[in-house]
């Protein structure tokens, strides 16, 4: 199997703080792959770390054996952050456009309409975001992270503002998305604090210490695809959803 993501002995200091304690794991090709812990643990900065956002302080970072400048170099990442942060002034569509135009693209008004058919606001396209709802504006922050191609999705909490309705619902729509975009994206790493959402979304889950944030267990994800709502009722959903609460206890 393909290592996408690879971390040896990552450490992370902020001055006199240790936020990151000698972090070892993999990513692999086809892997949705879940980060959670404590708050304050250092998830967001341990995915800020993989996407070259955030330098770290010892270890090493590989990305499909190359470094993380490389893969910055060659768009590799997308990124879905917390907030959606769309520009208010441009429709959804503009939206999604802009880093083809930042990038010249020269197909930059046909991918858009793509995307916006596979997260389903293909009748939406000339709203603004003061008209979507929460749920909806992620969607475009999803799409406006696929519009390059990018094969490492990194998301940052985007769910963890919504009602659990959306939520759940946009749970399934991640998992659609990925599934008919998977020619493309290689993996997805999914930082939560919802220790159901990572049981439900993944093939393996990084449970992370108090800070300084250490891999406490990385627990194999053994349900199958995909994925259907009527699995979080299961013998085995239920004891991932158990195992995974005791470790962080």
């Amino acid at each position: 199997m393909k290592t996408i993501i690879s971390l040896k002995n990552v450490e992370k200091y902020f001055n006199s703080l240790h936020a990151l304690k000698n972090i070892t794991f993999d990513v692999n090709e086809g892997e949705f792959v879940s980060i959670i812990g404590p708050s304050g643990c250092g998830k967001t900065t341990l995915l800020k770390i993989i996407g070259g956002l955030t330098n770290f302080s010892k270890g090493s970072v590989t990305i499909e054996s190359g470094s993380v400048e490389s893969a910055l170099q060659g768009r590799k990442f997308g990124f879905v952050f917390q907030k959606p942060v769309l520009l208010p002034w441009r429709n959804v569509l503009e939206n999604i456009q802009l880093p083809l135009e930042i990038l010249d693209r020269r197909n930059a008004s046909e991918i858009p309409s793509k995307l916006l058919k596979i997260v389903g606001l293909e009748k939406f396209e000339n709203f603004y975001p003061n008209e979507l709802s929460g749920g909806m504006q992620q969607r475009v922050s999803i799409a406006r992270a696929l519009s390059f191609g990018p094969s490492i999705l990194l998301m940052d909490e985007p769910f963890g503002s919504l009602d659990e309705i959306t939520r759940d619902r946009l749970n399934l729509e991640l998992l659609r998305i990925w599934r008919e975009e998977s020619s493309t994206i290689s993996s997805i790493t999914f930082v939560t604090h919802s220790v159901p959402e990572s049981v439900f979304m993944s093939d393996k889950v990084i449970v992370l210490s108090a800070r300084p944030g250490a891999v406490q267990q990385i627990v194999d994800i053994d349900l199958p695809r995909p994925r259907t709502s009527e699995i979080k009722y299961s013998k085995k959903y239920l004891e991932l959803v158990q195992c995974i609460r005791k470790i962080l206890k």
